[in-house]
């Protein structure tokens, strides 16, 4: 006698779920990504879901904001292609959040003009527009022409590196003002002042080792961690100098930049005497969805 298997209804309320919101090419174009950590489109566009309530309540969750365990979450739950954001390299992750903001929130931004001694003021931004801005001026170049005999290749830090790194510098930093704000004998300050200043060269570097991810030499090529990182720590300040030179003009040029805006007759009557303002944005993720 066959058993009595119930059927799996398929549930009636499927058609009335989320459904993508809007479209996206990430900057990097896939690359930089661990194998198994993006499913790739072969449209190379990926479809951007709102945030649920749930979504919003973990973003208002101050230590998992900070460790990053929210975005994260989030991430991943409003783009499924995307199976581990804590490997997304960061120059994908201010288009992220921005398509992920658009798909809840709409197009429209509203962000402070904060300018000294001017009455406060908002300003409505574009964010599509941002997003569409970001997109055509993020380049990558990870060649470092160090001389004649070595190159150095880099790769953009993963959202993990990046939250490990923001964490240990905020924790240094509070060590740095706990220091300095108790009544500790000065022994006993320079101590802890050697010790932060100590753990903040240590980031410093870290970062630049975490970013190399192949070198070739005269005398062979290797993209042992390991190796690199001991290269790193023994070469000389100018070739340290010369890496992280590079790394910082990168991470200007793939930064969001202010929005100029020319003054309106309203703004002038609230105190803006020039033609132009600069608004600066910043998608902090503890603020930004807020």
């Amino acid at each position: 006698m066959v058993p009595n298997v119930p059927s799996i209804q398929p549930n009636p309320l499927m058609s009335f779920m989320r459904q993508p919101k809007i479209y996206i090419r990430l900057p990097s174009g896939g690359e930089f990504w661990p194998a198994g950590s993006l499913t790739i489109s072969e449209t190379g566009e990926y479809p951007v879901f709102s945030m649920t309530a749930k979504d919003e309540l973990m973003l208002k969750i101050p230590d998992a904001v900070m460790n990053g365990q929210a975005v994260v979450d989030v991430i991943q739950h409003c783009m499924p292609n995307i199976k581990n954001a804590w490997m997304l390299p960061n120059i994908d992750l201010d288009v992220i959040l921005i398509a992920i903001r658009i798909a809840t929130y709409g197009e429209k931004m509203t962000t402070p003009i904060e300018i000294e001694g001017v009455e406060e003021m908002e300003y409505s931004v574009d964010l599509r527009t941002v997003m569409d801005s970001l997109m055509s001026s993020i380049v990558w170049d990870a060649t470092v022409p160090i001389n004649d005999n070595i190159t150095v290749f880099v790769k953009p830090m993963n959202y993990k590196q990046i939250s490990e790194s923001s964490v240990s510098t905020f924790e240094t930093q509070k060590m740095l003002q706990l220091a300095n704000n108790t009544t500790l004998n000065e022994e006993d300050k320079l101590r802890a002042f050697k010790e932060s200043f100590s753990k903040l060269t240590e980031i410093t570097i870290g970062i630049v080792e975490k970013s190399i991810f192949r070198i070739d030499s005269s005398e062979g090529t290797t993209d042992n961690p390991k190796h690199i990182r001991e290269f790193i720590e023994n070469a000389d300040k100018e070739i340290f100098n010369t890496i992280q030179k590079h790394l910082d003009n990168l991470k200007d040029i793939n930064s969001i930049k202010p929005i100029r805006v020319t003054v309106t007759e309203d703004m002038r009557s609230k105190g803006i005497n020039s033609d132009y303002v600069e608004i600066p944005l910043v998608f902090d993720p503890a603020t930004f969805f807020v």
